[in-house]
């Protein structure tokens, strides 16, 4: 039996061989170690800023503070826009483990209607689930109350409050003030455009129409924001930091609120209602301007029918919009500056003026048609006058205050285009008035090249005729009928119609002053008397003589008819004959007192028939101002 070696241990070796294992260990240890130290100073000290504010976001959390909204005022002080508390509840779904049973839940709570938990769902799947979206729009105090006890059940859920535009005067001054709706997506287009989207993170509501849109960086003022420290459930711990914010500046309108509600019932009417024969207010459609002509400031401006603005603050429903969009009687369109007519014989006073200033005619041209006046040495149809056998020898005087249209036939026809639309234009019409509200059509005065462009066809002689008498291609606004008149008034001085008062600065209302357009140049004093005589003629012995008797002051005045459609050779216009809606519309434009104006009226009433019967309107409006003592006219 053979026997085996046994090797020797050999401790140096291993001893060695331990002692490398031991160093590679320590030093994959400390390389790890390394590693992990570099990790920890990349993380710690490298980038810690940025994984700092990334913590930040989770914890700290800046609430953008929306500014209070400016009030508007009427010249004397009374509040027509101001701002009301309002307390919404805001749900943000990625905060909600269960949306469908947080709902069901405050449905219960809070007695929701299917109705309103359909529209937040609806809205919720056009939404980002990181953003707040409203539940309930207004909160009743019951509602806050049985809310505010159950809050820590509903993670993701708060009430937000804030203050809301409210006009107390609805529908009356819907078309001075305009009014402020919710932010869309076009209005976050055009802040971002215009840089100045951060001011309204914070903010719900901006302004869409009226003043409210005109002067919107006036009214809306500064953000402000708050730092704030937030919990895992998204709910405030404390505040960190508080930036007021700088609210927006009151501002006063030159309206006077008793002055435009009186107009504004003005064209109230009682009507029997078909369905239910019972008497109704009925609106008439037609709109009244009311301006003091020394500097053009609107005291009253009226659009009939109208709507309650407050509809839009919460953001109107389609079925009322609808109603609005497709009522026959268009309240949604501001007839002051956006309603064209015919201005109809409410000019001849302007061109009168523009034909004495050109020589065209002297305050001693006297003619004598025999009730139609017919283009010279041709065979054209007759120019006809209201009245058929006409009205005897007729200077410009008696041409105004009789409204002889065959006078002004020649007056145009020896002008011609050129001069009428030129010295038109001076007088505002053919582009906009430059009232400070963004809502205005600068309508239509007709020239060659605007004939050319739209119709492709050269001006005719017979195109001119119709435009001395304000018709034809002609159309103009009631701001610019007014505007026009004023130029009359104040004898050449051409102001800007403007709302807009004063602004509040450090405590005080500073006015602000409107420059004015340039002068109708070149025409003398006497040309003006003349116009103003003739208008003073048509109140006294004129078209509306009827209508202002025993008149406590001198006043100047001119109706005027605008036709809607034109008539056949040798047809005639019975008002009784046609539609409603193609019945002549009635004009009237006046200022009292005579010499030094202080108040000046325009009025078109829609489809209502002769001029003489929006004087009424005029007449009631005047002495309104004129005989109350509650009126202030004052320019500070």
């Amino acid at each position: 039996m053979s026997k085996q070696k046994i090797p020797f241990r050999n401790h140096q070796f291993e001893t060695s061989l331990f002692n490398q294992r031991v160093i590679v260990a320590f030093l994959f240890m400390l390389i790890a170690l390394g590693g992990l130290v570099f990790n920890l100073y990349h993380l710690q000290v490298r980038n810690h800023d940025r994984y700092q504010v990334r913590s930040n976001r989770n914890r700290i959390k800046i609430i953008p503070v929306a500014p209070n909204r400016g009030l508007i005022y009427d010249r004397n002080g009374v509040v027509l826009a101001q701002n009301i508390p309002v307390s919404t509840l805001e749900l943000t779904p990625a905060k909600i483990d269960d949306i469908n049973a947080t709902l069901a839940s405050l449905q219960k709570l809070l007695n929701l209607s299917d109705h309103s938990i359909a529209k937040f769902k609806k809205l919720m799947h056009r939404t980002r689930s990181t953003k707040p979206i409203t539940l309930i729009e207004q909160m009743s105090e019951v509602q806050i109350a049985k809310f505010s006890v159950n809050q820590f059940h509903y993670n993701g859920t708060n009430i937000n409050a804030y203050l809301e535009r409210y006009y107390p005067y609805g529908e009356s001054l819907t078309h001075v003030l305009g009014y402020v709706g919710k932010i869309n997506d076009r209005d976050i287009r055009t802040l971002k455009k215009d840089n100045r989207y951060t001011n309204y993170e914070g903010t719900h509501a901006i302004g869409k129409l009226g003043i409210e849109l005109y002067y919107e960086s006036t009214l809306h003022g500064k953000s402000g924001y708050q730092k704030v420290e937030i919990n895992s459930h998204g709910r405030i711990v404390r505040t960190l930091d508080y930036v007021a914010p700088i609210p927006g500046k009151d501002i006063k309108l030159n309206i006077d609120l008793g002055l435009q509600l009186y107009a504004y019932n003005q064209l109230k009417i009682k009507k029997e209602n078909p369905i239910t024969h019972k008497m109704e207010d009925y609106h008439r459609r037609g709109s009244i301007v009311v301006l003091d002509p020394r500097d053009d400031s609107v005291l009253a401006m009226v659009s009939s029918p109208s709507y309650d603005p407050n509809l839009f603050v919460h953001g109107i429903s389609s079925k009322h919009y609808n109603a609005l969009l497709n009522n026959p009687d268009l309240p949604l369109l501001n007839r002051t500056t956006l309603g064209i007519y015919p201005p109809g014989s409410t000019v001849k006073p302007q061109i009168a003026v523009a034909a004495l200033s050109e020589k065209v005619i002297t305050p001693n041209t006297t003619t004598n048609f025999p009730g139609w006046w017919r283009i010279p040495h041709s065979k054209s149809r007759k120019f006809r006058d209201d009245i058929r056998w006409g009205h005897g020898e007729v200077n410009v005087v008696k041409a105004i205050e009789k409204s002889v249209d065959t006078f002004f036939y020649q007056v145009a026809y020896d002008m011609g285009i050129d001069r009428l639309s030129t010295w038109m234009n001076k007088f505002g019409y053919g582009k906009p008035s430059g009232i400070d509200i963004r809502e205005e059509s600068p309508a239509n005065m007709p020239t060659r090249g605007w004939k050319h462009t739209n119709y492709h066809q050269a001006w005719y002689k017979g195109d001119t005729i119709p435009v001395g008498i304000g018709q034809g291609y002609w159309t103009a606004t009631p701001m610019q009928i007014a505007k026009a008149t004023a130029v009359i008034a104040d004898e050449g001085i051409v102001h800007r119609p403007h709302l807009l008062k004063s602004v509040m600065e450090d405590g005080k209302f500073k006015p602000i002053i409107f420059k004015d357009f340039p002068q109708v140049n070149h025409t003398k004093k006497q040309y003006w008397n003349l116009a103003k005589e003739g208008m003073h003629r048509v109140i006294m012995s004129g078209t509306a003589r009827k209508l202002f008797q025993n008149l406590a002051y001198e006043a100047g005045g001119k109706t005027g008819t605008s036709q809607v459609f034109g008539l056949d050779k040798g047809e005639e216009y019975n008002s009784e004959e046609v539609a409603e809606h193609l019945r002549d519309h009635a004009l009237f434009t006046s200022f009292a007192p005579l010499n030094k104006p202080k108040v000046l009226v325009a009025t078109v009433l829609e489809n209502a028939g002769w001029g003489k019967y929006a004087a009424p309107i005029g007449r009631n409006i005047m002495d309104y101002v004129l005989i109350n003592p509650k009126i202030s006219l004052d320019h500070t």
